[in-house]
């Protein structure tokens, strides 16, 4: 069992500063119901007032394929001391920063699937995550259950999503994710391939966070699956991830297991 050590602990209420109890969460894919818009706190930057990326910032990398990879990818090479943390953006601006800041303080590098309407209300927020060397994808436009959907209005809540990506930061992202479901129906499939996205990007680790279990359960739900090439499926919204970072990286690092962008893990 990981222990919250006291240097932890002052680490965990530093990257918190400015999240407010209680505010709106997000709800995870596992979940049935989708969470009202939060309130931004003191600890989100002002938006952009265009939600353009500046001009002479650059656009940020497009989708790839990865020969040898399938179509939904659950883990990457298992040679490597790798793994990647995976966030479905949505939820309380303020705990995305501070889970960006605490990672990007320990060395590591994430991976973020962005819901549309989430990029709409804090569209500063997909530049922040780019300009911290993370990854940035698409998990549709209003996180719902896109595999239950008739063709046509799948198809929009990917290029809508798209769309928002696309304009914000100069490309679609590099990842797409299904809402509501780890793993994309065949249809769901072929329509992101259309969009420009190569592969579906799933995990083989759910850390379970947004049950709410708690700090300690959220890293004991990683650390016991996790291994070397393993996606993991995290999110933001839910302070308890927040507190469970730093023990989780430092966990990570005892294991040699380093963390980094999805598409440094299957390059």
């Amino acid at each position: 069992m990981v222990r919250v050590t006291t240097t932890n602990r002052r680490e965990v209420l530093r990257a918190g500063a400015g999240i407010v109890a209680g505010g709106a969460l997000a709800a995870g894919c596992g979940s049935g119901q989708t969470a009202p818009s939060p309130t931004p706190t003191a600890a989100s930057p002002p938006p952009s007032s265009a939600g353009r990326p500046a001009a002479s910032a650059k656009a940020a990398p497009a989708p790839r394929a990865y020969p040898g990879q399938p179509a939904q990818i659950t883990h990457g090479p298992r040679a490597r001391p790798q793994v990647a943390l995976t966030f479905h953006g949505q939820g309380d601006p303020g705990i995305a920063h501070s889970l960006l800041t605490t990672a990007e303080r320990y060395g590591a590098r994430l991976t973020v699937l962005a819901v549309g309407t989430w990029l709409d209300e804090h569209p500063d927020v997909a530049r922040r995550i780019l300009d911290g060397g993370h990854d940035l994808g698409n998990h549709t436009q209003r996180h719902i259950d896109v595999n239950a959907l008739a063709e046509a209005d799948a198809r929009r809540e990917i290029t809508d999503c798209a769309d928002r990506l696309k304009r914000l930061t100069g490309s679609i992202g590099t990842w797409f994710r299904p809402s509501r479901s780890p793993t994309a129906s065949p249809l769901v499939a072929r329509l992101a391939r259309a969009v420009g996205y190569p592969h579906v990007l799933s995990y083989d680790v759910d850390s379970l966070d947004y049950t709410r279990p708690g700090a300690a359960a959220v890293t004991r739900n990683v650390l016991a699956a996790v291994r070397s090439g393993s996606v993991v499926s995290l999110h933001f919204g839910y302070p308890d991830t927040v507190a469970a970072l730093p023990d989780l990286l430092h966990e990570l690092g005892r294991r040699n297991l380093r963390a980094v962008t999805t598409t440094e893990l299957l390059s």
